[in-house]
């Protein structure tokens, strides 16, 4: 019997994994001290081999997606970044957020929270998530080329997750895909994550549901707003997904995006929830 306890509450251990915002501050803080990083730049290679570097720690093999997409300035080079964690069932439910920051010509735009919070908080994900009993497979997709090169119209934006779901289309992956969670600037030290009306009904429900049971709901918010992102091209090609986004961001697209600005505190929320809320996700996926 005290065999068959301790194998229990080993189980119960290692179903419970724990994000550390500490790590994640410290991704962040390496990220950002690269400086601007834009698609096809010096920087976002270093940001790259970073990551690369981090998933290799951790245990995890980083597979690159790499292209030359067009844009307003021409053809840039552009890679994603995935990792998977195996789980019960094939189908996969993507965790993805952008590590790219937009190109700004007349300041040093060093994206603490607009590129940086996403690529930090998808890394320690993989540590918390590594030795977990996964009921369904876990993609965590790292995209490149989510800001525009110029403004956000048209096709000047989303180049990584609208290439990807085009590659996934073609080569008959995107059947395994499931769902998709994508975080985006969620640093912000006055956190207010707002649900998008563009996202799935029943995960957006998931998600503040699972904050307001970890008493998080003031960062929760319930007002809606209407979000474009990385999120799109999966939900147009009728992959349930939801954006968790604070865009109600002073520091939004200035110099002022800086570590001054963000906070470990909200990454620890975010981290919080998300693992909270994937036993009930999983459970609509597998």
């Amino acid at each position: 019997m005290q065999v068959l306890v301790t194998a229990l509450l080993l189980l119960q251990t290692a179903a419970a994994p724990v994000f550390n915002s500490s790590r994640a501050w410290d991704d962040l803080r390496q990220l950002v001290s690269i400086g601007p990083r834009p698609a096809g730049s010096a920087a976002i290679e270093r940001s790259r081999t970073y990551i690369k570097d981090q998933l290799k720690t951790a245990g995890l093999t980083a597979v690159e997606q790499a292209w030359d997409d067009q844009t307003p300035l021409g053809r840039v080079h552009m890679i994603n970044l995935r990792a998977t964690l195996p789980g019960d069932s094939k189908n996969r439910l993507i965790i993805a957020g952008h590590y790219d920051t937009k190109l700004f010509r007349e300041f040093p735009f060093v994206g603490a929270s607009d590129g940086g919070s996403s690529a930090a908080f998808l890394l320690e994900l993989a540590r918390a998530l590594k030795g977990r009993h996964n009921a369904v497979t876990i993609e965590l997709l790292f995209l490149d080329g989510e800001e525009a090169v110029v403004d956000w119209q048209g096709t000047d934006n989303t180049y990584g997750s609208r290439h990807y779901v085009e590659e996934a289309r073609k080569d008959g992956s995107i059947a395994s895909i499931a769902g998709m969670i994508l975080v985006d600037m969620i640093g912000d030290r006055d956190l207010q994550i707002r649900p998008d009306q563009n996202s799935t009904a029943w995960m957006t429900n998931a998600i503040w549901d699972a904050a307001r049971r970890r008493g998080l709901g003031e960062y929760f918010v319930r007002t809606p707003t209407t979000i474009e992102d990385d999120h799109l091209p999966f939900l147009s090609a009728g992959i349930p997904s939801v954006d968790i986004i604070d865009l109600d961001y002073p520091a939004w697209h200035t110099r002022q995006d800086d570590l001054d600005h963000v906070s470990a505190r909200s990454l620890q929320v975010v981290g919080d929830t998300i693992l909270a809320a994937l036993p009930t996700i999983e459970s609509r996926l597998r």
